[in-house]
């Protein structure tokens, strides 16, 4: 049997605000363009693995889950991959207990030790079950510890986790191939598929991982500098330098308007937006 099918879906592009911005009146906000409405920045891979069997990998989980799962009509959840421990990426997570209902079985959360201990201290009502006062509906979660550049294998996927840069606060991107001892139908067009959000800098030791990417999804706040962000020129200066056929902006703020920036950007180069789909080409019949 093969991986066949793979689907990317940006479930969200927006900044910790998202866009509108609660009580703002500008241009972005008040927009009635589609893609100028961003929830919290997260992602959704979903294929079908070796043994035919539909498999999905949530990459984060932001306040607005059960929002972007109705839309995006998310039926299951194998795994959970955690970029870093902040509420926009995160908050979401007691969400995932509709999953286990209907599933029957446990996820597996794949974070770094310091953001499973930040879990773990959050929802105590989850990984601390026992202590409830009194028995609730709670997810079934078993965490896995990561750390950079140890690839992690899921039903025939391969996610190696990328050391990147917050501000001072070190987070991890992945990057996202099939795996070398699963056969795949997967065309080149997608995958290797590197994902990095809530990126001010990329290490030196990540470049070599970054190579042969394909396809790019990358932080970019505004144009204005940040300390903890890419702005949109920087981003678009890593993105000249990884070379990817094509790549995609992600954790905009309402400073960029959606058809204004895209107009402006280099060719092969996009802003995503919410509900955005990336497939491989057997999948979209290219």
């Amino acid at each position: 049997m093969i991986i066949r099918d793979a689907k990317f879906t940006f479930l969200g592009t927006g900044t910790s605000s998202g866009v509108p911005v609660i009580g703002c009146d500008c241009e972005v906000c008040t927009s009635t363009d589609p893609r100028d409405s961003r929830l919290r920045t997260s992602a959704c891979l979903e294929w079908i693995d070796p043994d035919g069997k539909p498999r999905c990998v949530l990459i984060d989980t932001s306040p607005d889950l059960r929002q972007q799962a109705l839309k995006h009509q998310i039926r299951r959840v194998d795994a959970i991959l955690f970029t870093h421990n902040h509420v926009d990426h995160t908050f979401g997570l007691d969400e995932v207990r509709r999953y286990n209902a209907m599933q029957q079985h446990a996820i597996d959360v794949y974070a770094e030790p310091r953001v499973i201990e930040f879990l773990k201290r959050v929802y105590q009502h989850i990984f601390d079950s026992d202590k409830n006062i009194n028995q609730s509906f709670v997810a079934t979660l078993i965490a896995f510890p990561i750390e950079p550049a140890r690839p992690i294998d899921l039903h025939g996927l391969r996610f190696t986790p990328l050391r990147a840069m917050h501000g001072r606060l070190p987070v991890v991107g992945f990057r996202i191939e099939p795996a070398p001892s699963h056969p795949s139908a997967l065309t080149p067009s997608l995958f290797p598929l590197i994902y990095l959000t809530d990126v001010s800098a990329i290490p030196n030791e990540t470049w070599p991982l970054l190579e042969g990417c394909r396809t790019l999804v990358l932080d970019a706040l505004r144009h204005r500098h940040h300390p903890t962000h890419l702005t949109l020129s920087q981003a678009i200066g890593i993105a000249q330098n990884v070379a990817a056929e094509r790549t995609y902006f992600v954790h905009m703020t309402h400073d960029l308007g959606h058809a204004k920036t895209q107009a402006e950007l280099p060719e092969g180069m996009e802003l995503a937006w919410d509900g955005l789909v990336l497939v491989d080409e057997a999948r979209s019949g290219a």
